[in-house]
């Protein structure tokens, strides 16, 4: 009995392991981003987080945790000032792990010590990191380590040099900034270490650029890195349709956002109209660059005209590619949910671009993530509306901007009472985690049907 029984111990354990295994991934990246914000919110309550060394209270603490590790920038406190070295520190890591992914930032640690990934591990990255092949897994993995440390030390260098020699910080005092806000912008948070955030360097080129390319590079998702990588920008025709995607929409909006904000603030003597012509273009640019998900501003957002406001919400709203440090519902969305309604405007049944047909499931997804964003966006906003008695518009872009991850705001986050804080604290995990966990989610739950209904059409419209 015993000789039959022993070689089934090991079979059992081995199905045992298997049963332990997340048959739903998306749940475990979730899980471990609230582990984290909670973690992060206990780091930041204890006395020597805050300058005054009184520990911050619960609500700001957790608000400032989930803003980190969102990676959006919405504050309820100055970062500069309430917040100890120490404090800075633990947002700046927070920072770093959300914006990365916490299963990727786990796989980085395993290569560095030499270990192999386990198709667990794979699965799990590729989960974290957006709809990508666990084949190559491992070859992003690797790519989002190395871009990163490029792009942050090059940033940062940038930024404590222009710190150091222009305005006069010591220089530790210009390393420190530069390497917080390399760190906040590649992973698109957002965060400052300034009162009025980026607004005394409006017109300062170099810090601009070197923003603006961080925002832009961690925008772009770490796949198209991997493509661009792999095929360059002179073997375009080789680039899959996800990267042909990002890149043009990503072209596009910039033009859009730029040109926008340079016509609707062009005569605003609080923000573009105190400058000349050709000073006008910088902050415009910039303003174009940082809705989509950084949160940085170099103008006052609290001076803006209302239609203003509305063109950034439209930039917020959409964010950054899939698979990268920013939020929203993703530029690939944006474009997929465009083409079909363009091809169903011309009554032509398939819905293509660059030579190829999207598939219905991919509009599906793109249609069930606009339509969960936009109801968490306006119930957010009716909770906040109840709550408080500011101007609906306002309202409406602090939602907006939460959940795209994004940390602009027209100046009422830090009079918002606790209720409001929650709210937002709620839209920026769904806006973090929710897009690309929901994504993957339906991607892993298709299925065939046992059996299908007849056909029969209510009248729409």
């Amino acid at each position: 009995m015993d000789d039959v029984a022993a070689p089934l111990r090991p079979l059992a354990r081995t199905e045992g392991r298997r049963r332990r295994r997340p048959r739903h991934p998306e749940r475990l990246i979730a899980y471990s981003f609230a582990a984290v914000v909670l973690l992060g919110t206990v780091l930041l309550m204890l006395p020597w987080s805050v300058a005054a060394r009184d520990g911050a209270p619960f609500v700001t603490a957790i608000f400032t945790s989930t803003s980190a590790v969102c990676v959006t920038g919405l504050a309820v406190v100055d970062t500069g000032t309430y917040w100890s070295p120490f404090g800075q520190v633990v947002i700046m890591v927070l920072i770093q792990i959300g914006g990365l992914g916490i299963m990727t930032l786990a796989s980085v640690g395993l290569l560095l010590l030499g270990r192999r990934l386990g198709l667990r591990r794979r699965v799990l990255s590729h989960a974290d990191k957006g709809a990508v092949g666990v084949a190559v897994v491992k070859r992003l993995v690797i790519l989002v380590a190395t871009l990163t440390l490029t792009f942050e030390i090059l940033g940062a260098g940038v930024l404590a040099l222009r710190f150091g020699f222009s305005y006069g910080y010591d220089p530790w005092q210009a390393i420190w900034h530069g390497m917080f806000h390399s760190v906040s912008a590649f992973n698109n948070a957002g965060f400052g270490l300034l009162p009025t955030n980026l607004s005394p360097f409006v017109q300062d080129w170099p810090v601009n650029l070197a923003v603006m390319t961080m925002i832009i590079a961690g925008g772009l998702g770490f796949p198209v890195w991997l493509e661009l990588r792999e095929h360059g920008l002179r073997d375009l025709h080789h680039l899959t349709l996800h990267t042909k995607l990002m890149l043009v929409g990503t072209a596009a909006l910039l033009v859009v956002g730029a040109l926008a904000t340079l016509a609707l603030e062009w005569s605003n003597p609080a923000t573009l109209g105190q400058y000349d012509t050709i000073d006008k273009v910088l902050p415009s640019l910039f303003q174009s660059v940082t809705p989509r998900t950084a949160g940085f501003n170099s103008l006052d957002y609290s001076q803006m005209h209302e239609e203003t406001w509305l063109t950034q919400m439209m930039l917020m709203f959409v964010g950054a590619g899939p698979a990268s440090t920013g939020g929203g519902i993703k530029v690939t969305t944006f474009i997929v949910l465009f083409l079909f309604i363009v091809a169903e405007a011309r009554g032509v049944p398939d819905t293509a671009a660059f030579g190829r047909r999207i598939p219905v499931e991919a509009i599906r997804q793109a249609f069930s993530i606009a339509f969960i964003a936009m109801n968490a966006i306006v119930i957010g906003t009716l909770i906040m509306l109840t709550d408080t008695h500011l101007a609906f518009v306002r309202v409406l872009f602090e939602a907006v901007s939460a959940f795209g991850t994004v940390g602009l705001s027209t100046g009422i986050t830090p009079s918002l009472p606790d209720l409001s804080q929650y709210v937002l604290v709620a839209l920026m995990y769904l806006g973090r985690v929710g897009p690309y966990t929901l994504a993957l989610a339906f991607a892993l739950r298709q299925r065939p049907l046992k059996i299908r209904y007849a056909t029969e059409a209510p009248i729409i419209g």
